[in-house]
């Protein structure tokens, strides 16, 4: 399954999940500006799980119930940001046949990840 990383992401971790040969589309080199529930359905129109790093995509997706692919919050700016790069991608590629279709938020204390049923 293919990503798609938000403008809020580090382009260090788009870089780093390129370089272990897998597809991530970003927002902030195809479509900088838009508003976030275009963001999602774009990844959905592609099939892409969504990474960010906002907080308003879980509203979008538990509260307005709106269609996903998958969705992985970030929430690591307590780790400096090599860091940061390296454990997002080691946790995204380890557990990317679990993130299709779900809610996951990544954090430091590790991968949280709820089934979702809006696909």
């Amino acid at each position: 399954m293919d990503l798609m990383a938000d403008e809020s992401v580090d382009f260090g971790i788009i870089t780093k999940l390129r370089s272990k040969k897998l597809v991530v589309y970003s927002i902030a080199e195809d479509s900088p500006g838009i508003p976030d529930f275009e963001v999602l359905q774009i990844a959905v129109d592609k099939s892409c799980i969504l990474i960010t790093e906002d907080k308003d995509f879980g509203e979008l997706t538990y509260r307005l119930k709106l269609t996903h692919s998958g969705v992985i919050l970030l929430r690591l700016s307590d780790l400096p940001r090599q860091e940061r790069i390296q454990f997002a991608t080691e946790m995204i590629e380890k557990f990317m046949d679990k993130l299709k279709g779900s809610f996951a938020v990544l954090s430091v204390r590790g991968l949280r990840i709820k089934e979702s049923t809006t696909i």
